[in-house]
């Protein structure tokens, strides 16, 4: 096997499907979602059968070679339900996935995957961090294809591919092979920063935050409530209700009532929103309501306190202190 500081990994904005590389790594969470159904469906004609051929839980499944995506071949690993596949599934996933190759396709040297986690709610920056550091896992035991010498994680979300290569700049800096490359050289082991991850993740301090899952509201989140939360040291979650099957409702309820804290952006009037509101004040969950424009308030809300926001930069430093405040009362 090749030493490991001969393995780069990268972030890469664009269409996975479209990405050429040895192999595309996907999960199969017992039902299609994003960009595993569009390869489904782009592989329908190559591979028949290919929807028999979806791996169960702990099973994978590589295709046959095929020109129908980017990718020479497509390796689904079989992680189950989508509610249930959490931060130390994610990091299992990316360890499973490189573990499958070893055996399977031992002269792959380009492994491209996708990130996990906060398409369906969980904080971007750990989702990021356990996908990273079970590749890590893979690659220090020894588990991994023996030509392995790239690995490329694809974003087709462009303010979101430069918010994960900078925090793998910030994780593996050391590692640089210099400051004009977007790849970092993976270190022989994990780092202490990363050793944890994944495994401790579900019992970390969180802030759960209630707002649409809308495009328009993209901005919003990321750089108005997602930055100041984790500034904070807290991890920052939601839920898009529409990326689950099942009762989506129960863990949102679990996430709520193990929140330090509930974020809710009232802007719109979204019912899903409020209905996360008084569950929240329910569990006695203390919250910090935004909005846009007060007179988008319902009735029930209109005599709580509310951060009342025009730009997205007023909205990020008003909740910085909001949070710093929090800690001091926490203390």
């Amino acid at each position: 096997m090749k030493a490991t500081a001969d393995v780069s990994i990268e972030v890469e904005w664009g269409d996975a499907l479209d990405v050429s590389a040895d192999v595309l790594a996907l999960k199969h969470a017992n039902a299609l979602y994003g960009v595993d159904r569009a390869a489904v469906h782009a592989l329908n004609s190559a591979v028949p059968d290919i929807h028999a051929r979806l791996p169960t839980t702990g099973g994978f499944y590589i295709t046959p070679p095929t020109d129908a995506v980017g990718a020479s071949r497509v390796l689904f690993v079989g992680v189950g339900p989508l509610r249930q596949f959490g931060y130390g599934e994610i990091r299992r996933f990316a360890r499973r996935a490189l573990e499958a190759l070893e055996g399977e396709m031992p002269h792959a040297s380009h492994v491209a995957l996708t990130i996990h986690g906060p398409g369906y709610g969980l904080d971007e920056s750990e989702a990021f961090k356990s996908e990273v550091a079970g590749l890590l896992d893979a690659i220090g035991s020894g588990n991994v294809p023996a030509h392995l010498a790239r690995v490329t994680f694809v974003e087709q979300n462009a303010g979101r591919a430069m918010r994960l290569q900078t925090l793998l700049n910030q994780l593996l800096e050391t590692t640089r092979p210099d400051s004009q490359s977007r790849a970092s050289r993976l270190p022989a082991e994990v780092p202490d920063l990363l050793r944890s991850v994944g495994y401790d993740s579900q019992s970390k301090p969180h802030i759960f935050v209630a707002m649409p899952f809308a495009d328009e509201m993209d901005d919003v989140f990321h750089y108005g409530i997602q930055g100041a939360v984790n500034a904070a040291g807290f991890l920052c979650e939601r839920a898009d209700l529409s990326s689950f099957t099942g009762d989506v409702m129960e863990w949102v309820k679990a996430r709520i009532s193990s929140a330090t804290l509930v974020v809710a952006d009232l802007s719109d009037a979204n019912p899903n929103v409020y209905l996360e509101v008084g569950y929240a004040w329910g569990c006695g969950r203390p919250t910090v309501l935004l909005v846009r424009d007060t007179s988008q308030l319902k009735f029930n809300v209109k005599g709580q306190r509310c951060l009342v926001y025009k730009k997205i930069t007023d909205l990020e430093t008003s909740l910085r202190s909001e949070l710093d405040g929090l800690k001091r009362k926490l203390r």
